[in-house]
């Protein structure tokens, strides 16, 4: 057999004396400087972003924390307010039930006074239509049958009018004033002079020689009756002097005098038509 023979292989190197031209060295360095900081950028974002994506993750959890905790703020203030809102028109209702309530007591209080009221007036004109009707419809010496006169007893009748003088004693004379509430009493009042001839009568014919108090007084510069009308006849007494009253004597006419002073009074009221 053939003995193997031994082969050798020879590496041959070739080379080249022709260098790059030194533009193309720059070119192909620059080449692969960009593609190694491309390839670094590249790392250094992966890394950046391995690093940050946690990072914004958390900060967006954390802005909307802060956003569910303000949305639950405003929502807590609302509530409140309305809570203090509730309170307020409870109250206010609480109270417009309460002086509702009072002024419904006060409704009955007042009805039932009024009704009081009317229950007194009605049993006072009851009272008044039974005095009238005693007054001036007596039953003398216990008669079955009234006999009716034009003024009741104790009062003089003139023409359409009926008088009373009260000749009290100095101690129980009385003011103006007093002397008219004293008339009015007796459901009337001082007596008002209509004509000459009602003026003689009362001056002349019954009364004694007393000051007698009568319906006049000066009021703003003038005489003036108890019903607001004024005098005409100016010659009937002197001039008004602010707070003087009339008084009229038997056989001296009429007399301008202060109206607190005290004096007798003559009443006066209408006749009843028989």
């Amino acid at each position: 057999m053939a003995e193997e023979e031994e082969v050798n292989y020879a590496s041959v190197v070739f080379k080249s004396n022709k260098q790059p031209p030194p533009e193309v060295k720059r070119e192909e360095e620059t080449v692969y400087d960009e593609v190694k900081k491309k390839g670094e950028a590249t790392e250094l974002t992966a890394d950046t972003n391995a690093g940050v994506l946690p990072d914004r993750k958390a900060s967006s959890r954390h802005r909307h924390y802060q956003q569910l905790a303000g949305c639950l703020g405003i929502l807590c203030v609302i509530l409140l307010l309305g809570l203090i809102v509730v309170c307020y028109f409870q109250r206010k209702i609480t109270n417009l039930t309460t002086q509702n309530q009072q002024l419904e007591t006060e409704k009955n209080n007042l009805t039932e006074q009024i009704q009081t009221m009317e229950k007194n007036q009605n049993e006072l004109n009851v009272s008044r239509a039974q005095w009238i009707i005693d007054s001036y419809c007596p039953k003398d010496n216990g008669a079955t049958v009234r006999t009716c006169k034009a003024c009741q007893a104790g009062w003089v009748p003139n023409e359409s009018s009926c008088y009373a003088i009260n000749d009290a004693v100095p101690a129980n004379q009385r003011t103006w004033e007093q002397a008219r509430g004293d008339c009015g009493g007796k459901i009337s009042d001082l007596v008002i002079v209509q004509d000459q001839q009602e003026k003689d009568f009362i001056d002349e014919t019954f009364w004694f020689t007393a000051e007698c108090w009568i319906g006049l007084r000066a009021e703003e510069g003038k005489w003036k009756w108890i019903d607001g009308t004024e005098l005409t006849e100016s010659s009937w007494i002197e001039a008004p002097v602010e707070g003087h009253c009339a008084t009229s004597i038997k056989g001296h006419g009429w007399r301008s005098v202060m109206c607190d002073l005290q004096r007798q009074w003559i009443c006066g009221m209408k006749a009843l038509t028989i």
